[in-house]
């Protein structure tokens, strides 16, 4: 009975993990070409029942950390003239560095849902802050790809990629901040300009907390790691 068992949630996991070759890019496609859509979808999903949830496209936080993943293995296989192993042998493994940049750039959507629930006046508690976090996920993946893919190619040797670079990172900073800039319109009922103050104040605030928290993992990660 055991091993059947086994045998079934084997199966299961096989079949997961053949779906994400589809559904993947298909989450992707959508996120990139229709943000705010898919920042809807991410609401109206989280009320049916959980088996029923995101049958056609990638959880969130899922997604978020598939795309973080494929940028990971896509940093190791550009040149650089900073060792992309180094990293890697700071935290002790590829798991611990995927873990990082996880909480990393997850909180570019823990400030925007912060924001859109402290405009709100919506106290914040995990279940009012599951929601907006969950849509802000989706555009969350494309602007964390395109911008440490921007930094992989102005990293490469001998400035070849500084121009591709600074257009990645460019392109990442505009199309995300005008997909929150709309997203915030729609969902707070404001104009743009408010609603342009309230997402430079969200970016302003993930940033400066992204970097602490970088520096105090690098930290973490010094003080640990054997001498």
């Amino acid at each position: 009975m055991d091993f059947m068992k086994l045998l079934k949630s084997l199966d299961e996991l096989l079949y997961e993990l053949v779906s994400w070759l589809l559904f993947y890019p298909v989450t992707m496609w959508r996120s990139l070409m229709r943000p705010l859509r898919m920042m809807r979808y991410a609401d109206t999903e989280l009320a049916d029942r959980p088996e029923d949830q995101y049958e056609d496209s990638l959880s969130p936080p899922l997604f978020l950390l598939i795309t973080l993943l494929l940028s990971q293995g896509l940093s190791s296989a550009i040149p650089s003239v900073i060792d992309p192993s180094a990293a890697m042998k700071q935290l002790g493994s590829a798991s611990n560095l995927l873990i990082a940049r996880g909480v990393i750039f997850g909180i570019f959507p823990l400030c925007m849902a912060g924001t859109i629930l402290r405009w709100k006046a919506v106290k914040m508690t995990r279940n009012s802050l599951r929601p907006p976090f969950f849509s802000q996920c989706y555009v969350a993946a494309p602007f964390a790809f395109l911008l440490v893919l921007g930094i992989d190619l102005i990293g490469v040797p001998d400035e070849k990629g500084v121009t591709a670079g600074m257009l990645a990172m460019g392109g990442a900073l505009t199309w995300y901040i005008q997909a929150q800039v709309r997203w915030f319109m729609h969902d707070l009922e404001v104009g743009v300009l408010k609603a342009l103050i309230a997402v430079i104040f969200a970016m302003l605030v993930a940033v400066v907390s992204a970097l602490l928290v970088a520096v105090a993992i690098t930290m973490t990660a010094k003080d640990i790691a054997p001498q």
